[in-house]
């Protein structure tokens, strides 16, 4: 059976002749995930000993975060632009490569301002990766399995969470906090060598057939899926950001590391069964995850806080978030159609945009109304995302996913 990719010009879709993934090739782009989320988080694990080894206080140290988020937000729509028509293996060997040149200059600096250069570097790779990485998964499957190879790829950004993060603030704490990040450039040289053997290339557009990214927006079912994307992850990461000031508040700042854990294993079951799912039930899947991550959130408001429902609240937000990067992606490539890349270089920078709001709208939550205000602005900003993706059955969350027989 013959099948061609759904968000690629006629011009440019090659026939896929195999019901079969590639997973030596989906595996690399897991791992691709894994870096790139890695590379995000891995500062909040190791920054007393990054604020001690550059002079500066934690709060400074903890900018290494901030500045990554702004260089994908920034970059990520002009340069998938301007690079869209590279050919994508190349775009992907170079955004790698920066990953590798950007981890090992945090690793040697001893110079806050050129640390800060090099976490902004890491964040333009990012933003080229993240771009791409969804629509490249999806180029090598059949229609009807385009959700599958996504999730798979996706699988690197829980096991970077529930596995990377404390993997690397246990080395940093060992070893010293250059060390996770030494054997993040390692791991990027091994992926380099592992991409150019296993992952196949496609072309980029044709300057002819290139959409302008900001007209993305008028395809209809775009709009709706880039909402729900800056709300949903505005709303998780509100918490997210300051669950250890949380936890301290009702008693439990003792018990971080394991919350996070229960957080991080239910997110590893979610794009499972995401996986699984995606390609027949995108829908209900989205709206699943609203209404888990919202039960998450009103079981953390109760003003009883019993251990027991804590950890329950952790798995029900793990279960509802661990896929959701997967099924926004690719709801937007459904609705992108040809300009699925435009449509993914808008959600990433929306993503990143929201992230970074997140951080500073939970920090004023924490200062002015306390660490009880967080859960309640989780369940006022997931009303409208669940509204938004109810309504849009037809277009953005439709009931039956382009390329699918149900």
């Amino acid at each position: 059976m013959s099948t061609e990719s759904i968000d690629r010009p006629a011009s440019l879709r090659a026939p896929i002749t195999t019901e079969k993934l590639p997973m030596a090739a989906l595996l690399a782009l897991a791992t691709a995930v894994f870096i790139t989320s890695l590379t995000e988080t891995l500062p909040a694990g190791v920054l007393t000993g990054m604020s001690d080894s550059l002079h500066v206080g934690e709060s400074a140290a903890g900018q290494t975060v901030t500045v990554y988020a702004a260089g994908t937000a920034l970059t990520a729509v002009p340069l998938t632009a301007a690079t869209a028509g590279w050919r994508r293996k190349r775009l992907l060997l170079a955004a790698m490569a920066g990953f590798a040149a950007a981890n090992t200059v945090t690793a040697v600096s001893s110079n806050y301002p050129l640390t800060l250069i090099a976490r902004f570097v890491a964040g333009v790779a990012a933003g080229l990766a993240w771009a791409l990485l969804a629509g490249y998964a999806r180029r090598m499957a059949p229609a009807h399995l385009q959700g599958k190879a996504v999730a798979i790829a996706m699988a690197g950004i829980p096991v970077a969470l529930s596995v990377g993060v404390p993997a690397g603030t246990f080395l940093g704490r060992t070893l010293g906090w250059r060390t996770p990040f030494l054997i993040m450039t390692a791991l990027a040289l091994v992926l380099l060598a592992w991409i150019t053997a296993t992952v196949p290339d496609h072309p980029g557009q044709r300057a002819q057939e290139r959409p302008r990214i900001l007209r993305a927006l008028a395809i209809p079912g775009v709009a709706p899926v880039l909402f729900v994307t800056l709300v949903f992850v505005l709303a998780h990461t509100v918490i997210y950001a300051y669950i250890a000031a949380y936890l301290a508040h009702i008693g439990m700042g003792g018990s971080t590391d394991l919350v996070l854990l229960v957080f991080g294993i239910a997110s590893l079951a979610s794009i499972w069964l995401t996986g699984i799912h995606i390609d027949q039930r995108l829908r209900t899947l989205t709206i699943a995850s609203v209404l888990l991550v919202g039960a998450a959130a009103a079981v953390l408001a109760v003003p009883a806080h019993a251990e027991p429902l804590v950890y329950l609240a952790a798995l029900l937000w793990g279960l509802g978030w661990g896929g959701v990067p997967t099924l926004l992606q690719t709801a937007a490539a459904d609705a992108g159609g040809p300009s699925a890349d435009a449509a993914q270089a808008m959600l990433v920078t929306l993503w990143n945009v929201a992230m970074a709001a997140g951080g500073v709208i939970g920090g004023v939550l924490l200062d002015s109304l306390g660490a009880a205000s967080l859960p309640w602005s989780v369940l006022l900003l997931l009303v409208p995302a669940f509204a938004a993706v109810v309504g849009a059955r037809v277009r953005g969350f439709p009931t039956r996913r382009p390329g699918t027989s149900a």
